[in-house]
C-alpha cells in the first residue's frame, strides 16, 4: 500500500538521504548517519543534506534496546532519495540463514530509482547481497557474519577484512563504528575533506579510516608492557613533507626494522609504507581544498617530492588528477 501523503523530503536542492530500518534494528547505526550527515554544511553554514528514517509503513519500530522508534516515513521515501541507506538488524533470521528477501522488504527496496546511490552498514549487507545489488561486486559486513554471508552469496566477492568498500554507486561496510566511517567517506565524496574533517571534529570521531583498514586488529590496546608506535606515528606526521624511511620510524621506538612492521601492522592493520602513502594523500587533499600553492608544491610540502609522484599516488587512491581535485572541490581555486 502507497502511504504518500506528499513529497517526503522539504529541502530542493540538498542532499537527499534515506535511512530504512527495520524491527531489532541498531539504534546506534540510525543516529550515526542522521548526525553524519545532518551535521555536514557548506562554508555559509547551509545544510548539504537532508535526512529522513523510513520503515516498510510509518509506525512504532523495535529496537535492540529497551526503547522504540516512531518512523514518520513509509518505503515512499526511497523513491525519492539521492541515498539510501540501510542499517542491521536482528530481526532478519531467514535472511541469514536462507538468504531470501522477506516480501515487504524486497517490495521496498523495489521503489528505489536507478542510480540512487545505497549503502549498508554491518549486517545491512545481506539484504544487498539478497536483492542481487552485489553480484559480481566487492563487499564486506561485520567479520563475525563473514562465513555465513560468504556461502549464502558465493556470487559476491566478499572482503571481510577491511572497514568498508566503495564500489561507486553500492557501498557496504562492517561493525557500528565502521558505518560513521562510511559516513564520512560519502561526505568526503560528495563534498571534500574540509566538510568531512569539520563534522568529524565536531563529533569528536577521527576524521578518516581507510576503507582498506583492518576491522579486527589482533592487539587493538597493547598490553602495558609492551612497547606501540604511536610515537613513530606522531613523529612522521609532523613531518610528512621529509624523506621517512622504515629504519627512521623503527628508530623513534628503539626496536629493530623486523619487530617495528610487524607491530606497527598489528596495531595500524596496513604496512608502514601503505599508512605513509595513506597520510600524505590526506594532506595533498587538505592543501588542495585550503590553498593557492601549486601542484608541485603541493606535491613538495605533501612528501611526493614531484608533481608526477603526486599525480600518481592521487589518481590510484581517488581516480582523479591534483587539478581535477581542486576543481571540485575549491570553486575559483588556481589549478
Amino acid at each position: 500500500m502507497d502511504t504518500r501523503t506528499g513529497p517526503v523530503f522539504r529541502h530542493p536542492g540538498r542532499h537527499r538521504v534515506a535511512v530504512f530500518v527495520r524491527d531489532e534494528l541498531l539504534p546506534i547505526e540510525l543516529g550515526s548517519v542522521h548526525r553524519i550527515f545532518g551535521m555536514s554544511r557548506n562554508a555559509a553554514g547551509e545544510s548539504l543534506y537532508e535526512v529522513v528514517t523510513c520503515s516498510y509503513a510509518p509506525g512504532t519500530v523495535r529496537t535492540d534496546a529497551d526503547f522504540t522508534v516512531n518512523v514518520e516515513h513509509g518505503p515512499e521515501a526511497l523513491a525519492e532519495a539521492d541515498t539510501v541507506i540501510i542499517p542491521a538488524s536482528h530481526d532478519q533470521e531467514q535472511l541469514e540463514t536462507r538468504g531470501v528477501l522477506d516480501p515487504r522488504t524486497a517490495d521496498a527496496l523495489a521503489r528505489i530509482r536507478p542510480g540512487t546511490r545505497i549503502a549498508s552498514i554491518c549486517t545491512g549487507a545481506f539484504v544487498l547481497a539478497a536483492a542481487g545489488l552485489l553480484d559480481g561486486r566487492r563487499a564486506t559486513t561485520h567479520w563475525v557474519s563473514g562465513e555465513r554471508f560468504a556461502r549464502l552469496f558465493p556470487q559476491v566477492t566478499l572482503d571481510a577484512d577491511v572497514l568498508y568498500v566503495d564500489e561507486g554507486d553500492i557501498l557496504t561496510s562492517a561493525g557500528v563504528a565502521s558505518g560513521i566511517d562510511l559516513c564520512l567517506h560519502m561526505v568526503r565524496s560528495d563534498h571534500g575533506t574540509a566538510v568531512a574533517n569539520d563534522v568529524a571534529r565536531r563529533t569528536v570521531v577521527p576524521p578518516h579510516r581507510d576503507g582498506g583498514q583492518a576491522q579486527f586488529i589482533r592487539r587493538p590496546v597493547p598490553e602495558p608492557q609492551l612497547a606501540t608506535t604511536m610515537k613513530a606515528r606522531a613523529w612522521a606526521l609532523a613531518r610528512l613533507h621529509e624523506p621517512i624511511a622504515l629504519r627512521d620510524l623503527a628508530e623513534q621506538e628503539s626496536m629493530s626494522v623486523r619487530t617495528f612492521t610487524r607491530r606497527f601492522r598489528e596495531e595500524v592493520g596496513m604496512s608502514p609504507g601503505q599508512w605513509l602513502i595513506r597520510q600524505r594523500v590526506e594532506l595533498a587533499r587538505q592543501l588542495l581544498e585550503d590553498t593557492d600553492r601549486s601542484v608541485d608544491q603541493v606535491a613538495e610540502d605533501a612528501g611526493f617530492g614531484t608533481a608526477v609522484s603526486l599525480r600518481q599516488h592521487l589518481q590510484a587512491a581517488l581516480g582523479v588528477s591534483p587539478s581535477a581535485y581542486r576543481r571540485t572541490f575549491r570553486t575559483g581555486a588556481a589549478a
